[in-house]
């Protein structure tokens, strides 16, 4: 059942560490978007998914959402651990065109489900945008429908109130026209219990060329409440390395909605990883995904993996750090984050 609107108080979203009953994703199916845009072959992609959902079942049971054209070849690379759920898609982006869980402290689980319309309408969505109330339906669960137009890849939590977001995201006249910080606060307020919104710059300006306009899980994730790993490069010189010292600035004069200002962890870029070739690709590391007990890291078969897995190591200390190649999902400009997304058991704030 979908609600348009939230009068009850209470409804939170816990942070990314908190124990999950499950993780979501999304079967890649669509050959003309992996071929022709991204320059990859399907098969290739499907390899690199089903290594990251098969590393996440080690920890967590793991539901795939798939295509009914596309169930043989899921079946044939995805092991135990992993439920195949038939569902018509367009694309395979589980952190943004599924729900984002929330709980409530009598009314257990729900979700929300964000106006999804594929990055400001950069590709079709017919199937998509009703993703997360199908899911939430399946599940038996409670769907909030809220007019603001959003992905999970564009908001950061820490479980205590605090938000982290990019305006050229958010504010991007692509989804949400008109609407003000304070229009698109109330939401979150409303929606995810949260009492203070962090605004980043993103990438105004585009530079990168990536789909999302700038989502924040490609600049910053968090560790724990008032600790960040933050996105960061080598190459000063780069009009990619002013989008991290702008984001970067931003963050370091932002205090969290307990008044801490925040300890940052450096993730270096994994940029002799980059085909130069490529229209966009993902070099990040902060798109890690939190599963239970692991750390999923991308990985790229170069040295700065090794790097990162040591920063990974000392900001989530008794967490496996599971490294995960994934060279061709990274043509699509994603990551691990990007296509994974959380289902909390029950809760408390």
């Amino acid at each position: 059942m979908q609600q348009n609107a939230m009068h009850n108080n209470g409804w939170w979203m816990p942070a990314e560490w908190s124990r999950h009953a499950a993780t979501w994703m999304v079967w890649p199916h669509n050959r003309a978007l992996w071929e022709t845009t991204w320059g990859v072959t399907l098969a290739q992609v499907q390899q690199d998914f089903a290594r990251v959902a098969n590393a996440i079942a080690r920890f967590e049971p793991v539901k795939m959402v798939v295509d009914p054209s596309a169930v043989a070849g899921a079946k044939a690379l995805c092991g135990a651990g992993i439920e195949l759920i038939e569902q018509a898609v367009n694309d395979s982006w589980c952190r943004d065109s599924g729900p984002s869980f929330i709980c409530h402290p009598q009314q257990g689980v729900a979700g929300v489900s964000w106006r999804f319309n594929a990055w400001g309408g950069k590709s079709a969505h017919d199937l998509d945008e009703s993703l997360a109330r199908r899911v939430l339906n399946d599940l038996g669960l409670e769907c909030f429908g809220t007019p603001l137009g959003n992905e999970g890849g564009a908001i950061h939590v820490d479980g205590e109130g605090t938000l982290i977001t990019t305006e050229s995201v958010l504010l991007n006249p692509n989804r949400n026209p008109g609407m003000t910080k304070a229009e698109v606060e109330a939401i979150f307020a409303r929606l995810l219990g949260i009492k203070k919104t962090i605004w980043l710059p993103g990438d105004p300006d585009h530079v990168t060329g990536d789909m999302t306009d700038g989502h924040v899980d490609g600049v910053c994730a968090f560790a724990r409440p008032g600790v960040l790993l933050v996105d960061a490069t080598h190459d000063r010189g780069s009009v990619y390395a002013e989008v991290v010292r702008e984001n970067r600035r931003a963050l370091e004069l932002a205090t969290d909605a307990r008044g801490r200002r925040f300890e940052m962890l450096e993730l270096f870029e994994a940029t002799d990883a980059v085909d130069t070739e490529a229209e966009v690709f993902c070099a990040s590391y902060t798109n890690f995904y939190i599963a239970n007990g692991a750390i999923i890291m991308p990985a790229y078969g170069i040295a700065a993996d090794q790097v990162a897995a040591g920063v990974l190591a000392q900001a989530f200390p008794g967490r496996e750090i599971v490294p995960v190649h994934i060279n061709h999902l990274a043509h699509g400009g994603g990551g691990v984050h990007c296509i994974t997304q959380q289902q909390p058991v029950q809760v408390m704030p």
